[in-house]
């Protein structure tokens, strides 16, 4: 059986930052990696599938500043993000929060940037295996550090085993390993399967890379466009982010399993058609949201071809997103869950990448010293405000329909003219009543989740 200090189960950004913190400080740290192809990678990976950017306080959050990127990663350079309703828009120049980066933020290669992350935990000595799938995991919480057996023992598809005092989980918001791990340390009657199931919990996302014509690449060029209130589901929207080379990600999320019948005044939602029998699939509705907004003046598929080179699947890719709360870890057990596994990422704003790098960096380094009882503390104190912030907008928006994104976009563009960026939300102003009425009930939901409650599942809940 191969012995290490460190196991990471899973090569993304969240596993490959904690291998390399942990390689750094002098630990054994190994990454198991199922990989999978993609049109734009020579090596299998890590499922590489992710939309967003990183804004300019996401840079100090991550850690990793751009100027440490390899040619290639940096796709677009970032100045403002448009918020798009049915009538309605707003546009967000700054953030309002400082930080040392000093533009608005960056798109970027995802498969590039995972082997960036990659490359660097190899670098500082941790052993990345790919082709490398984890069937189980044992545990055995009152199993010392450095004793003759190991706290973990993991089981790879391979028959081998694979001994480990600690365990990093960073297998994505599909919890493929974690929830198994998780449910052995919970009571029988709430489990992980069932509070952070996938299939009932998570967003789906559908991407696709398309070039565009020169004019229109222009117009959204240096801004990441969402539209709001245009297809049914909490947090379901659209989207167009800027790539190299006149190339956009043109792309959706909304709720796993949404039933259209269920939809009430589904005939408010620009991108439904009174004959769809059920939710339309991913590519129509990136045809219609691209005919809604270019139509008129262009032949979508001949004048915005997909690129086939790119993505998972000639130019396309569906992927998962969490949209649960985070949880918190077991850490008793020796066990930090990371990034999409343990739900920092947010399907409230397309992105985690800054906060699974960062959770999975201060996993790797207490677990190289030794001692990772304080890593749920860690990681509140070094992402609780980004999570609070997204628990909150997430809640605020649950029940808009197109009318209620009209309203917000109008009001934002009249607190954005007081304030700059986030804080607009963080003090009163002379914007109206509206602002105010939209003003006090953010403060009231992020109130109601302080001291940690926006977790769903509190570390006092495993039982060891």
């Amino acid at each position: 059986m191969q012995r290490v200090d460190v196991a990471v189960v899973g090569g993304g950004p969240a596993g490959s930052a904690a291998a390399h913190a942990a390689a750094e400080r002098g630990a054994d740290a190994l990454v198991l990696e199922k990989g999978v192809p993609r049109e734009d990678r020579d090596r299998l990976g890590p499922d590489s599938t992710d939309a967003a950017g990183i804004l300019d306080y996401w840079v100090d959050i991550m850690g990793i500043h751009p100027d440490e990127f390899p040619e290639g990663v940096v796709q677009d350079h970032l100045d403002r993000a448009e918020f798009r309703g049915p009538t309605e828009s707003c546009t967000l120049r700054s953030t309002g929060i400082e930080s040392s980066y000093d533009e608005f933020g960056y798109t970027m290669h995802r498969a590039r940037f995972d082997d960036f992350l990659r490359d660097r935990a190899e670098d500082a000595g941790a052993e990345y295996r790919v082709e490398a799938s984890v069937r189980g995991v044992e545990t055995d919480p009152d199993a010392g550090v450095g004793g003759d057996d190991p706290r973990h023992v993991l089981s790879i598809a391979s028959d081998e085993e694979i001994g480990a005092d600690f365990l990093v989980l960073a297998d994505g918001p599909q919890r493929t390993v974690t929830n198994r791990v998780l449910d052995e340390l919970l009571p029988a009657d709430a489990t992980a399967s069932d509070r952070l199931a996938s299939t009932e919990n998570n967003h789906i996302a559908y991407q696709e890379y398309r070039r565009f014509p020169e004019e229109v690449y222009d117009e959204v060029d240096g801004s990441i466009v969402f539209w709001w209130g245009v297809m049914p589901g909490h947090t379901a929207y659209p989207w167009v982010f800027p790539n190299a080379g006149r190339v956009c990600r043109v792309g959706l999320t909304m709720p796993i399993g949404m039933d259209l019948d269920s939809v009430e005044d589904r005939d408010s939602y620009d991108l439904i058609r009174e004959d769809d029998e059920r939710i339309p699939a991913g590519s129509e509705y990136v045809r219609r949201i691209l005919e809604r907004e270019w139509g008129d003046e262009y032949d979508i598929e001949e004048d915005f071809p997909v690129v086939e080179d790119a993505g998972k699947t000639k130019g396309t890719e569906t992927y998962p997103i969490s949209s649960t709360r985070p949880i918190e870890s077991p850490v008793d057990a020796g066990v930090c869950v990371t990034g999409g596994a343990m739900g920092a990422t947010s399907a409230f704003h397309e992105g985690g990448d800054h906060v699974a790098v960062r959770t999975g960096a201060i996993a790797g380094e207490l677990a190289a010293e030794g001692d990772v009882s304080s890593y749920n503390d860690r990681w509140h104190d070094a992402i609780g405000d980004e999570v609070l912030r997204n628990v909150a907008m997430a809640e605020l928006c649950r029940d808009y329909g197109p009318d209620d994104w009209d309203d917000a976009f109008r009001i934002g563009r009249k607190m954005l003219a007081s304030e700059r960026g986030y804080r607009m939300f963080e003090r009163k102003f002379g914007a109206g009543w509206g602002a105010t009425k939209l003003l006090l009930r953010y403060q009231w939901i992020k109130w109601r989740n302080r001291d940690r409650r926006y977790v769903q599942l509190a570390e006092d809940e495993y039982t060891y």
